[in-house]
């Protein structure tokens, strides 16, 4: 994992998402933050943990500790979103909400005064490899607007899943600046070639 990681600095990947399942929010089970602090010791670029778990609140502050610089939680999960978000600021890293495909805008729009980003899936979150969810992109535009309405023009929008060439440009176009490449990076030929194409 540490040679993945350092492949990515080398290929000029601006940040390692880092995908934590409980097998209870979402059926896999897949890292733990004593993971992330031994990667923390060799990859520099920024760490960007999502916590597809039931329960954040008792998480956060291990992948703080670890080294997280950004932590998102689920606007779905178990817990008090205000207080969640407040306990990532207050321990060093930016916070983050999530949302899946089925949950509204309206749902992190409530909390944007508290967000550095905002993430709306484009797939079900869980397992990699799916199709990306075109349907998504009216929410984020939406959230693009209502951002930039009132006065937080420099929120990031990330979108997670089926990020490739073609998905990059339709993503970028409907206000997303942060895109979490999975499948096609790692299966690229090219890793520098394709980073530099999915920024655009």
């Amino acid at each position: 994992m540490a040679n993945e990681g350092r492949r990515c600095e080398e290929a000029g990947v601006d940040m390692i998402h880092f995908d934590v399942m409980d097998g209870c929010f979402v059926n896999q089970i897949t890292y733990g933050s004593p993971v992330l602090k031994c990667l923390r010791q060799k990859v520099k670029i920024p760490f960007d943990v999502h916590l597809m778990v039931e329960n954040p609140t008792k998480q956060i502050k291990f992948f703080a500790d670890a080294g997280a610089d950004i932590i998102t939680i689920h606007a779905e999960s178990e817990c008090d979103v205000p207080r969640c978000l407040k306990r990532i600021h207050d321990l060093g890293a930016k916070a983050a909400l999530a949302i899946k495909p089925n949950t509204p805008a309206k749902s992190a729009l409530d909390f944007i005064d508290q967000c550095d980003m905002i993430l709306v899936m484009t797939v079900e979150p869980g397992y990699g490899g799916q199709s990306f969810m075109e349907d998504m992109m009216p929410k984020v535009t939406q959230i693009r607007g209502y951002a930039e309405a009132h006065g937080f023009p420099g929120l990031d929008i990330q979108v997670d899943g089926g990020i490739n060439v073609e998905t990059a440009v339709t993503a970028r176009n409907a206000g997303a600046n942060v895109l979490v490449a999975g499948t096609s990076l790692f299966k690229s030929e090219d890793m520098r070639a394709l980073c530099r194409t999915l920024k655009g």
